[in-house]
């Protein structure tokens, strides 16, 4: 590449779609990323995306979605004054397409950092210190800028979207969310609420996916996703990590584990699923693997607006789950035999139940069901069967009368045979 040379200039050639295949008004949208109060894991975790990939999306390689020209500071090839041009151009009004901006980490009070001489968090220089001096410009100000012109404001991660751990009990900063930084009235020229993306990370294919639903609707083709009262995806939000969890049957049966590496509920032991918006347990973390609960971790509500400070100390049980626990043990003593009573059975060919014999040799030491047993079995297979329209009389289907053997019985057929 040619000294100045931008992303945008490698992958144009490749990515740029035509009036015929790009099914829609917009060619391109420019996404502009700025970390805040961030330890970069959102980043991370969006590489990590399949569904889609940052790459598909950067390649416009979706129908109807225009590609994305992402502006970040680790992905770009270009950088200082040649990386800050297009957030320039977006400024003053003079950028080529429409944009997004994309925070990750929450927002600091800079006035705070100012009385200091300093600043908690920036991305380059600009000419806009006094009689023109280059200064650091925050990512609070990158942002109060950009945000009255942008299409859709979108904050990805709980610290950006709501405050997370920068804005705990006791920090220093002042930090804060997107949302609350920009205000409830806020809306994109477009007329788009800030868009909420949490998780510490959050889920790379819940922000890819996300991004794309918005693009959709920039494009046109149809309308605003559904989002919930907080600007969560509500498809992606709407359930609890219980409600998908892996160990959720644990729960129900009353089985709870005692110490980590044990396969049951997870509940007794500092996990808050059962009162947790997310969807980790259905989704896993990457390419549908992994995820907190799937692989042995306790939830302790990372996607939240109350973490971290509602949830510590962590690993704790929650105090709200002793009634819970307690009810679901109550029940689980009564269902527990009662489901091993029919698994026991339901194991059981019904030749063997005929033979009085399991012909497996690894059942020699097995001992063969009771008397008593067998007599509940047959009591439920009566119960099982009571309903059962096969067992009566009825008519052949798809047949007439006459064609019908025996006047249309199957029954009075084999009868005869």
């Amino acid at each position: 590449m040619p000294s100045g040379a931008m992303t945008e200039d490698m992958l144009s050639p490749v990515a740029t779609a035509t009036g015929a295949t790009r099914f829609g008004p917009l060619e391109k949208v420019h996404a502009f990323w700025f970390a805040g109060m961030s330890c970069d894991g959102c980043s991370v975790a969006v590489t990590g995306a399949t569904l889609p990939s940052v790459e598909s999306l950067m390649l416009g390689a979706h129908p109807g979605v225009p590609r994305v020209v992402l502006h970040h500071p680790v992905i770009n090839m270009e950088s200082g004054p040649y990386y800050l041009q297009p957030a320039e151009q977006a400024v003053a009004g003079k950028l080529d397409a429409p944009y997004v901006v994309i925070l990750e980490g929450s927002i600091a009070d800079e006035t705070i950092a100012h009385l200091q001489g300093g600043y908690w968090s920036s991305t380059g220089e600009e000419p806009w210190g006094p009689d023109g001096e280059l200064r650091p410009v925050s990512s609070t100000e990158w942002i109060a800028r950009l945000a009255p012109n942008a299409a859709a404001m979108i904050a990805i991660g709980t610290c950006a979207t709501w405050g997370g751990i920068p804005s705990a009990e006791g920090n220093p900063t002042g930090a804060m969310s997107l949302m609350d930084f920009l205000g409830k009235d806020y809306r994109s020229v477009l007329g788009v609420p800030v868009v909420n993306v949490p998780g510490c990370p959050p889920i790379g294919d819940n922000f890819t996916e996300t991004v794309a639903a918005v693009l959709y609707f920039l494009q046109g083709f149809g309308p605003l996703p559904e989002f919930d009262e907080l600007g969560r995806p509500a498809w992606l939000f709407g359930e609890t990590v219980h409600r998908r969890c892996v160990r959720g049957a644990y729960y129900e049966e009353g089985t709870f584990a005692e110490e980590f590496g044990d396969p049951e509920c997870l509940v007794e032991i500092g996990c808050w699923g059962p009162v947790v918006n997310c969807n980790i347990t259905s989704r896993g973390a990457i390419a549908g693997l992994g995820g907190c609960m799937n692989a042995g971790g306790a939830c302790i509500g990372c996607t939240m607006p109350g973490f971290p400070d509602k949830f510590t100390p962590f690993y704790s049980r929650p105090p709200g789950s002793l009634a819970s626990t307690t009810v679901s043990r109550m029940v689980g003593s009564v269902i527990r035999p009662l489901r091993k009573f029919s698994n026991n059975n339901l194991n059981r060919e019904v030749r063997w139940d005929k033979q009085g014999a399991t012909p497996s040799a690894y059942s020699r030491e097995r001992s063969e069901p009771s008397g008593l047993s067998n007599v509940g079995h047959k009591f439920y297979d009566r119960l099982r069967r009571h309903g059962d329209t096969a067992r009566h009389d009825a008519d052949v289907w798809g047949k007439r009368p006459d064609e019908s053997p025996s006047g249309g019985s199957p029954r009075g057929d084999r009868a005869n045979v």
